[in-house]
Order: C-alpha cells, then sequence, then structure tokens
C-alpha cells in the first residue's frame, strides 16, 4: 500500500528521525584531510594551543594572514611575547586556572611589523586524559576595525560633549578674568597692598587652570592604562568640569565616600563614563535640585550611585538605554550610555539604572573585587 502526502510529511518532521540525521553528521577529525586542509587554510580566527609554561605547541596557518609571521617563526615560544606587556600581566593574573570555562579578553596582538592590532581572545584550560595533562587552547579574532569604530564613535561623542560643556566653562572662567582685569587696574594706579592682590591673582589663574584643563581632558583620546585610581579624586575632577553647568540650573552635585575607595582602572575612561552619567543627571532635571553621588565598598566590590531629582526614566524605557540612537532627550544621540556600558564591561563592571521611589533616577556602577 503506497504512503500518502501526509505521512511522507510526517516522517520528515519527525523529531527522532531528525536526532538520528544529526547524530550522523562527522566529527571535525573524521573529515577527510582535503577538507581539514582547507578549513586550516580559510578559517580566519587564529587558534592556538599551549603548554602550562606559556610555550606555543600549535598555531594555525591563519597567523600569516593575521600576524605577517610564518608558523615556523613562532615555535617553541610563548604566548605572551606576542601580545602588549600590559595585557600579558592582566591575563596572569586574572585567568582562573581552576575553571574550564571559557574566558574571553580583550588584547592587543604585536604583527611582524611592530604594529598593535585589537584583537578579542576566548582562552581555555583543558585536560588531555591520554597524556594526563593540561593544556590551553585559545581562539584569538581580529576585532580591528570593530575597535576603530568604536573609538571614532567615542571622538564624536566627545567633542559633542565638549562643546555643550564650552557655554557653562565659559561663563565659569568669565568671573576670575573680570576680577584679574580689575586688580591689574588696580596696579596699574598705583595702589599698595600689590603681595595680597597678586596671592589673589594667583588663585583666580589657578581656577582657570583647573577647569580648562579638565575640559581638555575631554576631547583627548582614551588611553588604556589600569592601575589603582582614587574614586575621590576622579570625583572631584569631574565635579569641577561639570558645576558650571550645574550651577546654570540651580544644580548642587555633592558625592560621599566612605574610607579612601580605590578602584582598579584606566582614569581616563572611567572619568569619560563619570562625566557621560553625571552630564545625563543634569540635563534630566528640569528644576533646581541636588544630585549625589554615593560610593560603597564591600566583599562583592565597589559601588558608585548617581541619583538625581529629575523626571525618571519610565520602567518599559531603562532597558532600552544603551542601544545606539535610543534617547529620552529630545537632542541626543543615545550613544553616551551605550559607550559607557562599553567601556564599563571593559572593566568587568556593570551598570544597573532604577527609578527612585520619589522621583528621579539613579545610575549604578558595580565595580568587581580585584582579586
Amino acid at each position: 500500500m503506497g504512503m500518502n502526502h501526509s505521512d511522507e510529511m510526517e516522517r520528515d518532521s519527525n523529531p527522532v528521525d531528525s536526532v538520528q540525521q544529526a547524530e550522523r553528521f562527522p566529527a571535525l577529525s573524521d573529515l577527510p584531510a582535503f577538507m581539514l586542509s582547507w578549513v586550516e587554510n580559510h578559517y580566519c580566527d587564529l587558534i592556538t594551543v599551549w603548554d602550562h609554561e606559556g610555550r606555543i605547541l600549535f598555531i594555525s596557518k591563519s597567523v600569516e594572514e593575521m600576524l605577517g609571521y610564518d608558523r615556523t617563526e613562532l615555535a617553541g615560544t610563548k604566548w605572551y611575547e606576542w601580545i602588549s606587556k600590559e595585557d600579558g600581566d592582566y591575563i596572569k593574573s586574572n585567568f582562573n586556572h581552576d575553571s574550564n570555562n571559557s574566558q574571553t579578553y580583550t588584547i592587543n596582538l604585536i604583527n611582524k611589523y611592530g604594529k598593535y592590532i585589537w584583537a578579542e581572545c576566548i582562552a581555555a584550560k583543558l585536560y588531555d586524559k591520554h597524556k594526563k595533562d593540561h593544556f590551553y587552547i585559545a581562539s584569538v579574532k581580529d576585532i580591528s576595525d570593530k575597535k576603530e569604530t568604536e573609538e571614532m564613535m567615542i571622538r564624536s561623542e566627545k567633542m559633542s560633549i565638549a562643546g555643550q560643556l564650552a557655554a557653562g566653562v565659559a561663563h565659569e572662567i568669565r568671573n576670575p578674568l573680570t576680577s584679574l582685569k580689575g586688580f591689574i587696574q588696580l596696579l596699574q594706579a598705583g595702589v599698595s597692598r600689590k603681595e595680597e592682590y597678586y596671592n589673589i591673582m594667583i588663585e583666580e589663574i589657578e581656577k582657570m587652570e583647573t577647569i580648562t584643563s579638565e575640559l581638555l581632558f575631554v576631547s583627548k583620546p582614551l588611553t588604556d592604562n589600569k592601575r589603582n585610581e582614587p574614586m575621590e579624586k576622579m570625583l572631584q575632577d569631574i565635579i569641577v568640569l561639570l558645576n558650571p553647568q550645574a550651577k546654570l540650573k540651580g544644580i548642587d552635585i555633592k558625592y560621599h565616600i566612605p574610607g579612601n575607595i580605590m578602584i582598579y582602572c584606566d582614569r581616563s575612561q572611567i572619568k569619560q563614563v563619570l562625566i557621560n552619567l553625571v552630564k545625563n543627571a543634569i540635563e534630566a532635571m528640569d528644576e533646581p535640585g541636588k544630585i549625589q553621588l554615593n560610593a560603597a565598598s564591600g566583599a562583592s566590590g565597589i559601588s558608585l550611585s548617581i541619583i538625581d531629582e529629575g523626571s525618571g526614566i519610565p520602567e518599559e524605557l531603562i532597558h532600552k538605554l544603551g542601544e545606539p540612537f535610543f534617547t529620552t532627550k529630545q537632542s541626543g544621540t543615545g550613544l553616551g550610555i551605550m559607550i559607557s556600558k562599553q567601556i564599563l564591561e571593559q572593566h568587568g563592571a556593570t551598570l544597573e539604572i532604577k527609578q527612585n521611589t520619589e522621583k528621579g533616577s539613579t545610575f549604578i556602577i558595580h565595580f568587581p573585587v580585584q582579586s
């Protein structure tokens, strides 16, 4: 008796048959040699294996395309010789040797011509039952194009922020300039008490130097140099820069930091995050009020809360913050929060956004415990 069309459909959609068909796929090692050779020659990511001393035991042919080296040139060398010293030291200090899970790092590879190349490295520790030994394996992907795009967006956002802050900074500088002009006129008139006037003039000049240096900092390229930094000093720096804009709206920026809290970070990058978030808090407030910055340190790490008294962010929109070009502001790009999240991710930190009970929003940065 023949099989009808519905029987054929039922057979084709049978999940058991699908599983059996999937199980018939060969393992990579079962493929013919010419197919494995094609994969080896056309796979773009770099695959490498090294022993517990860090000596490279295998590296894929893609290294020739990515870094310009012939594979034979790397034989017997150690993995950390081909990345920046800072990245090598960081991985050595932070790699979890007790885990078999993959661990991801953003690193700078050094190519044959001495140029650094941004790459994403996914590494894992594996145990060979036959040799009864541990080995390490990593997949390395060139992300130079992605990093260049990100840096271009960051530069664009930084210049936009600098332009927006310029009006407040100009207002803040005008007052010391007026004072200086008055004292110079008094000195020209031959008044006494010159030393007292000189001291006041120097103080006014130092005020202008402080605020202009912070404004120039915003437009500088971000560095990538992590070390322990005092949180209080970073907050003081960004408050100097943002106070003029806050004062124009009658907003007072306060901070509370118990003890001498240090965070392991790149100062340039984290200050950029703080500028983005505090500036957002200022712009969210249509009436005079207060922005409070509170830091806390505990067993789970360090947290910094930025609490504003604005109109708040609707609960249903909070999860969308950080998407490119999504913004709750009339004239915004949405890139500030996105860039902040990317920078925090590179530091192993996270950003939490909450709607306050009464009014406003709270942005909380969670920094991990440093081993």
